[in-house]
């Protein structure tokens, strides 16, 4: 398929993020959103004129067999990810998949071989390692600033109740009283469905192992991990890895505590803290820490861009290179071993090598 200066974009599924990703396409120079698919023709109709998006489909392939598409996009479940990642390739599309990339590393490294056979590029969407902000946090943690690297702690959750309460509760409604209770509420919601992929660990937890693998650049030797757990998925997770050259990183991840969303990367003369690692509390002031002396801090402020319009800007510099960039599945990968690994020890409390 011959690429055009223009990058065409399809969507599979409807999901909240898929808003967010094509308001972030669009807004991209050279790139745009050309059809979006659902299982429901009507709902993806729909979708697209409210997107101002041109085609839509009532099924997944059928979107795949569009040969005006560059690129896809899937915001579906971690469920479903391995099979329309996989689809994708094979119709010679090139990919970005909501995290986590999969079910587990096995279905993360069919993905990416699948994408490597088909000469198309493979990335989950982990929008905050694309912010500047990364990058000058990345500078100090490499050139010495912070000594010889001990130690990454970071946490992110939310408590879950509101964000349950304003989801759209048809489909949990008791058929007598017309209301949803929690329960019913969660029983329809995928973060408690474990067959699907939820779970707070590769929902929130991924984010946190991926800080790790940023700062430290390699995997833990070995894990532990202990979890609460609710309908057999987690809601809460402390996860603890031991790393070769006497480092250790830990993370906290859940649904039951006010929004935290930090890192501390910790060497033997300094510490690096950024309070909102995910997404900037305040986007105009994109800002971390640096601790070299003791109860002083200096505080830098990185240029304030949007992170989603940069992971898209960067991919598609990738298609339009003609060259494959293998770091962005190899971490995939990397991340989903992290977390195959921690949820192995939640649920047997064994410490897990890898």
């Amino acid at each position: 398929m011959a690429q055009s200066p223009i990058i065409h974009w399809g969507i599979l599924g409807t999901a909240r993020i898929a808003t967010k990703v094509a308001g972030a396409i669009n807004a991209t120079a050279g790139t745009h959103v050309a059809a979006v698919a659902s299982r429901s023709a009507e709902r993806a109709s729909s979708w697209a004129k409210e997107h101002g998006i041109g085609r839509s489909y009532g099924n997944y392939q059928a979107l795949l067999d569009d040969d005006e598409l560059d690129a896809i996009y899937i915001p579906l479940p971690p469920s479903m990810h391995a099979e329309w990642t996989i689809r994708a390739a094979e119709a010679g599309k090139h990919v970005i998949c909501e995290k986590p990339i999969a079910m587990n590393a096995t279905e993360a490294e069919e993905m990416a071989a699948a994408c490597r056979q088909n000469d198309v590029q493979l990335m989950d969407a982990t929008m905050w390692v694309h912010h500047p902000r990364s990058a000058d946090m990345l500078r100090p943690i490499n050139d010495g600033t912070l000594g010889e690297m001990r130690r990454v702690t970071a946490a992110f959750g939310f408590v879950i109740e509101p964000y349950l309460e304003k989801k759209p509760p048809h489909a949990a409604q008791n058929s007598e009283t017309g209301q949803a209770s929690t329960e019913d509420i969660i029983a329809h919601e995928l973060r408690f469905q474990r067959e699907l992929g939820g779970g707070s660990l590769l929902d929130t937890g991924w984010y946190c192992a991926r800080v790790a693998l940023w700062a430290f650049g390699d995997l833990p030797r070995e894990v532990f991990a202990q979890a609460r757990f609710r309908h057999d998925v987690d809601t809460s997770l402390s996860a603890l890895m031991w790393y070769d050259n006497d480092r250790v990183a830990s993370f906290d991840c859940g649904y039951d505590l006010a929004t935290r969303k930090w890192f501390e990367v910790a060497g033997t003369t300094g510490t690096l803290v950024c309070d909102d690692f995910l997404a900037p509390w305040n986007p105009e002031r994109p800002r971390f820490w640096l601790h070299e002396t003791p109860g002083e801090a200096n505080e830098t402020i990185s240029a304030p861009e949007i992170q989603e319009q940069l992971m898209i800007h960067n991919f598609c510099e990738i298609i339009r290179s003609g060259q494959l960039d293998e770091h962005w599945p190899s971490v995939s990968i990397a991340n989903q071993l992290i977390c195959d690994a921690l949820d192995k020890s939640a649920r047997t409390g064994q410490i897990v090598a890898i």
